[in-house]
């Protein structure tokens, strides 16, 4: 995938999370080895590079995680509206001519 477009993406990301500063998510994010965490809580702060939630624990104790837009396009971090349970980024995958894959947000106009 061309540098410019992922940048753009992340772009996309961010500005829409920025919108949505102070409501709730939740949150699907596969840690490696085979770990899968599943989390409720509140988008806190976007920063030019990650953006913070601060989620529920037990005995309504809170923690702050911070995850980075990047791996929202990566598919690494699901995000998802809590009350419906609809993604909020759907990524699409295509492959071009030359066999490489690309990615995307789904729903947006190819500028080329």
């Amino acid at each position: 995938m061309e540098l410019e477009k992922q940048v753009h993406i992340v772009d996309d990301i961010r500005s829409e999370l920025t919108s949505r500063t102070n409501t709730r998510l939740k949150v699907r994010a596969n840690m490696g080895r085979s770990k899968i965490i599943e989390c409720e809580g509140t988008l806190m702060q976007t920063h030019p590079a990650l953006f913070i939630l601060e989620v529920d624990r037990k005995r309504g104790r809170t923690a702050r995680q911070s995850y980075q837009y990047v791996d929202v396009l990566t598919g690494m971090v699901e995000l998802y509206d809590p009350k419906s349970g609809e993604p909020l980024f759907i990524l699409e995958t295509e492959e071009k001519e030359d066999g490489i894959f690309g990615v995307g947000l789904d729903g947006e106009d190819d500028e080329e």
